[in-house]
């Protein structure tokens, strides 16, 4: 009945082909236009409208206060053989216990045991972990804001000059800072900072530098520090770094190939423009690929790193808005 009707409809009114034409029409444009949520190509859509329809997590931070910090002055300087120089950088008194060949094994067991069996608060509490399973150990007390360097060294009767091949079954060096009283202990969510250092030697001349940082927690965890990769421009090499006869032979050979120019000036200060805009500093961490390189403004634009093309399922700022706009009133 209801076909009859629409053939009766369309043989004696015009009006039906006519408002077939529009429904379609209506149809199209909505799809174009976006309004079923399916998405309209960036390039017909103006700046206020690109915003991401799925906004990236926000990850809750829990602000902690870290009362330790360390610090490698000299790392070209540092072997097995000559030591190594520590900086520590502490808000509180602290202990600072330097473990030489350190059970790579025993070490991660003892990280385990802070989380499970008891809290790692003191070097004794770690040694035992650790079943002192250790070549030597060193020990310094640091005062509070005190940062005078620290040498370490083994004793030469030890006799090691490498640790073996890699895989290594000892760390080199592992470097513990633990709060000095226990009053303090009771005031930071963080009682105590490993360290773990390489030290070059003869059978792994890789420069030495710290290869991982665990903090830990009174509450029974750790975290492992990760280096955050920024988008800002690598500094400029100072004079001090080249030494003349270098710098003037390359300055040679560049005049003899015709490539030498004048001497662009050096930059006050690194910048740290956000990688899209170019214009607001950047302040988000993008999670798991850790690329600081977005502003406040561009964030919430972005469902995948504009650096790696990664997709970012959480993200933090470094700062919020009020520390930020007391920072620049501070620089003002």
């Amino acid at each position: 009945m209801a076909a009859v009707f629409l053939v009766t409809l369309y043989e004696y009114s015009p009006l039906f082909y006519i408002a077939l034409v529009s429904v379609c029409f209506l149809v199209t444009s909505a799809l174009v236009l976006g309004w079923f949520g399916l998405g309209v190509p960036v390039i017909l859509r103006n700046s206020e409208e690109t915003e991401s329809s799925t906004r990236v997590l926000k990850k809750r931070m829990r602000q902690v206060k870290n009362p330790f910090g360390l610090e490698i002055p000299n790392p070209a300087t540092a072997s097995v053989t000559r030591g190594v120089t520590l900086t520590p950088d502490c808000l509180e008194d602290c202990v600072l216990t330097c473990y030489w060949g350190c059970n790579v094994q025993r070490l991660h067991e003892a990280l385990q045991k802070h989380v499970y069996c008891f809290r790692i608060k003191t070097p004794q509490a770690l040694e035992d972990a650790l079943y002192n399973e250790y070549l030597y150990k060193q020990q310094y007390f640091i005062k509070r804001n005190d940062k005078s360097e620290k040498y370490c060294q083994l004793p030469e009767d030890a006799q090691v000059v490498d640790f073996g091949p890699v895989p290594r079954a000892r760390y080199p060096l592992v470097a513990l800072l633990t709060l000095a009283d226990e009053e303090d202990r009771e005031i930071y969510d963080i009682i105590a900072m490993v360290a773990v250092i390489h030290i070059p030697d003869e059978s792994y001349r890789l420069s030495c530098r710290i290869l991982y940082q665990y903090l830990l927690l009174a509450q029974g965890q750790y975290h492992d520090l990760k280096q955050l990769f920024m988008s800002a421009n690598s500094p400029a090499p100072s004079s001090s770094d080249t030494f003349p006869g270098e710098s003037s032979t390359d300055r040679g050979l560049l005049e003899k190939a015709g490539l030498a120019g004048d001497e662009p000036e050096l930059q006050e200060e690194n910048s740290k423009d956000c990688v899209v805009c170019q214009n607001g500093p950047v302040n988000w961490v993008l999670l798991p690929c850790r690329h600081t390189c977005l502003c406040d403004g561009c964030i919430k634009y972005f469902q995948q790193c504009p650096m790696c093309r990664q997709f970012v399922q959480e993200s933090f700022p470094l700062c919020s808005k009020k520390e930020q706009d007391e920072d620049e009133s501070t620089h003002v």
